[in-house]
């Protein structure tokens, strides 16, 4: 869970900064952060579109600038040809639901979080799936 606290201090993200690792067979697969796309300025440069519109934590998550931690560990194992099928992935929130349907289908088994993140859809349908979810060193929002 360290090197996941310290992949999510990448984070450009004003609001909260998320780490995730994908892991398989005690090999470190993928990391990812909370962040804009490559090449687009970061909301630590140009400001919070969520905050400026007053939109809560867990809720419109297609407004905003960044991309969350779990979308950019699959992004980058997927530019790097690696297969994350049957991997755990250890993070600092547990996902919200459109990570949480990306995680699915890309064949994650288990995912051991730091803490919860209010999207009770999102823990739903991980059990629907038998994603494994566990929480370490923190608290199940």
């Amino acid at each position: 869970m360290q090197i996941v606290q310290l992949v999510a201090t990448r984070s450009t993200c004003l609001r909260r900064q998320v780490g995730a690792a994908f892991v398989k067979d005690k090999n470190i697969l993928a990391t990812g952060y909370n962040g804009a796309p490559s090449g687009i300025p970061h909301c630590s440069e140009v400001g919070c579109l969520r905050e400026d519109l007053g939109i809560p934590s867990g809720e419109r998550h297609e407004i905003c600038r960044g991309l969350h931690a779990e979308q950019n560990g699959i992004i980058q194992a997927a530019r790097h040809g690696i297969n994350l099928s049957g991997s755990t992935v250890y993070t600092t929130d547990s996902p919200c639901i459109i990570c949480a349907k990306m995680l699915i289908n890309v064949g994650v088994k288990r995912l051991v979080c730091r803490q919860g993140y209010p999207d009770q859809l999102s823990a739903d349908m991980l059990a629907q799936a038998g994603l494994v979810l566990e929480f370490l060193g923190g608290e199940n929002e």
